[in-house]
């Protein structure tokens, strides 16, 4: 269990925190109840601990705030365990560690935005296949158009969280009736990451270059370039996708308003969705790299089925007209 605070560390916010969740099974139980295993035995099984020690770790994470008990059934009552704000505000915890140890550990030390194909990332990435994304995960959103809203030409207001919260991000604030959230430039629509449609191809970038330029050495990494010519590709073909019933979300680590500015410059059709919380990199443990002082997503391409289910993968996406076909081609193979 976490150590006792001494004296002389009762101001230090450093030992604060690691007296919460400086323990290994810990941090791993964050790590899991943000994948989405949200239930005892789901967790006893995911992680191979003890019943007593895990026991004694979500009793201690709950103690202080970090996951709250809430009931799933009735007769006999049973809980599960899920992350509240405090929860949610250690998913840039866990990122950062995992990218450090992709990079130093699991690496050779070099800032890359791609990764080989027979490296851990990559490992870990295709490892989705046949999971589920786990839902709720709600992220702020810059608007868009479904699947059947392109193909239609209607509109139709964003899905909202049912508990009226955005478990996307802590900074979308809460879910007004409107469908969006408070944040601290105006309100935002907050997106579901799976649509309502046969398929969604959900593809995560690193950063385009508008309205804020992009940092220093940029096209200097590799995979790191690229971003708005990916857009570009599904806005040219969203009808294709939509005529399939596939939704299209692209994903980065940029706030809203600048993905908004961008999407309005090119005419991007489909939601971007911003992780700037990084909530969904850590619910999928997707890869990332550093650059300009932020977390930026490496380019990765999941397909999912309206069941949440990862269907196909493409990661390292190292032709991204190649990578952009296979996605349409995957999605439209998935039952109606």
């Amino acid at each position: 269990m976490a150590r006792e605070l001494r004296v002389q560390d009762a101001q230090c916010s450093i030992a604060q925190a690691a007296a919460v969740v400086g323990d290994w099974w810990s941090l791993l139980v964050v790590r899991e109840v943000a994948r989405g295993h949200r239930r005892f035995d789901e967790l006893l099984g995911e992680l191979g601990i003890s019943r007593k020690v895990l026991t004694e770790r979500l009793r201690h994470l709950v103690e202080h705030g970090v996951l709250a008990r809430e009931p799933y059934q009735v007769g006999p009552v049973r809980h599960e365990y899920v992350l509240t704000d405090a929860g949610w505000a250690l998913a840039p915890v866990l990122i950062t560690m995992q990218d450090w140890a992709d990079r130093w550990l699991l690496g050779d030390g070099s800032l890359t935005g791609v990764a080989e194909p027979a490296s851990t990332e990559a490992a870990r990435v295709h490892a989705l296949l046949g999971t589920r994304v786990p839902a709720p995960l709600f992220l702020p959103s810059h608007g868009g158009a479904s699947a059947d809203e392109m193909a239609t030409g209607t509109t139709t207001a964003h899905r909202t969280a049912p508990n009226g919260r955005a478990p996307g991000g802590g900074s979308s604030g809460e879910v007004a009736a409107d469908g969006t959230t408070a944040g601290g430039a105006g309100a935002t629509p907050a997106l579901d990451v799976v649509a309502d449609a046969a398929a969604t191809v959900l593809f995560c970038y690193p950063a385009t270059g508008m309205p804020a330029p992009l940092p220093p050495g940029w096209g200097e990494v590799p995979g790191a370039a690229g971003c708005t010519l990916e857009n570009r590709l599904f806005r040219d073909r969203a009808s294709e996708f939509a005529a399939k019933g596939v939704a299209v979300h692209g994903v980065s680590t940029q706030r809203p308003d600048e993905q908004a500015a961008f999407a309005a410059a090119e005419e991007i059709p489909f939601p971007l969705l911003s992780d700037m919380d990084l909530r969904l990199a850590a619910a999928l443990r997707l890869p990332t790299f550093r650059a300009g002082q932020a977390l930026r997503l490496k380019r990765a391409i999941l397909v999912i089925d309206r069941h949440r289910v990862v269907r196909h993968v493409t990661f390292p996406v190292l032709d991204i007209p190649q990578a952009v076909e296979e996605s349409l081609e995957a999605a439209q193979s998935l039952p109606r």
